[in-house]
């Protein structure tokens, strides 16, 4: 056992994953495979990017000089964090894909400089992103009480349990943005039913903006997205014990304006066939054919408003970046 391993057990030790179950069915990977990839045209959700390398590879994206967002939003938390926690006051933070808890500690050092002192419960698909994020959390701030819970949000929030007091929900990164219109609502709808009067959602929004900008933001000269694109096929060969070669796709990124959304493709350089084994199917894939893996939506005041309008959920302060291309929308019921 190495000292990865040794560490992530005495972890497991001082710290107890709470499986929270779906209150409605989501797709695993194979499902998703299916209605993904054996029809045209294909695609795939932008959540199987996160495994060990993706995840690597998605740190090293939010370094390069070009991917503004993670960096912006940041700026924003520091600049912004203890006025938000002074004039909520939250007896508890909860927040919606966790990973390891590193922008919540913004959150938690404004809350050590005003001695205000919540809980904090943490809510991710990986209990390894869990885990690490407790650890680190439980050596920066002795006063915290660490909760984690252990499931998807997209599968509702019918069986987090709640207490009494008001929360700070934080969904930050502009993960809303990898959502549909549709699927976006329906996931705000479901966190209302889940608050109350006295919470306050903190949402990561990012805006609309020159097409160059979000252009180079997602093909980075390094060649760090292209890398974290293909990866997933790396993935669904691991997964699906299937054949994807990652020499046989290029990758592809680009702002559509009349969509105000990136879309991020795999294209096929030939044509080829790949077997997915878990699946019992064989598929031909045809020179310049496409798999969208992600698409990333860039928001206005007026399509920021109605997301949140739709959800009964009203905007109470709009924290925007001087540069205009992010915002940290403060968000309450209607």
């Amino acid at each position: 056992m190495n000292s990865v391993d040794n560490l992530e057990n005495a972890t497991k030790q001082r710290f107890r994953c709470i499986p929270v179950p779906p209150a409605r069915h989501v797709p695993g990977i194979e499902e998703d495979a299916r209605n993904g990839l054996l029809s045209r045209p294909r695609s795939l959700p932008p959540k199987y990017f996160y495994d060990d390398r993706g995840s690597e590879l998605f740190e090293r994206i939010c370094k390069t000089s070009d991917y503004y967002p993670t960096r912006t939003e940041d700026f924003l938390l520091r600049q912004h964090a203890q006025d938000i926690i002074q004039k909520i006051q939250p007896s508890r933070i909860f927040e919606l894909g966790s990973g390891s808890s590193v922008k919540t500690q913004r959150l938690l050092d404004a809350c050590n400089e005003i001695a205000h002192f919540p809980s904090y419960t943490a809510f991710d698909i990986s209990e390894h992103a869990l885990l690490f994020g407790g650890e680190t959390l439980s050596n920066r701030y002795a006063w915290l009480e660490i909760n984690l819970l252990l499931g998807d949000y997209e599968a509702g929030f019918n069986h987090i349990p709640r207490e009494n007091g008001s929360r700070l929900i934080l969904f930050l990164g502009s993960t809303i943005g990898n959502f549909e219109q549709d699927r976006a609502v329906r996931f705000m709808n479901d966190l209302r039913a889940n608050m109350s009067s006295n919470d306050r959602l903190l949402v990561g929004f990012d805006r609309v903006k020159d097409a160059r900008i979000l252009n180079a933001a997602y093909n980075d000269k390094e060649g760090v997205t292209a890398a974290f694109n293909l990866n997933i096929l790396n993935v669904l060969n691991n997964e699906l014990s299937a054949n994807f070669d990652p020499e046989n796709f290029k990758h592809s990124a680009y702002y559509d304006t009349e969509k105000s959304q990136v879309e991020m493709h795999l294209i096929s350089s030939c044509t080829h066939l790949v077997t997915l084994s878990t699946l019992g199917t064989t598929i031909e894939i045809r020179t310049g054919e496409r798999i969208r893996t992600e698409i990333s939506r860039k928001f206005t005041n007026k399509s920021l408003h109605n997301l949140l309008g739709q959800a009964e959920l009203d905007v109470e302060q709009d924290f925007v970046s001087s540069d205009g291309y992010f915002s940290l929308v403060l968000a309450k019921l209607v």
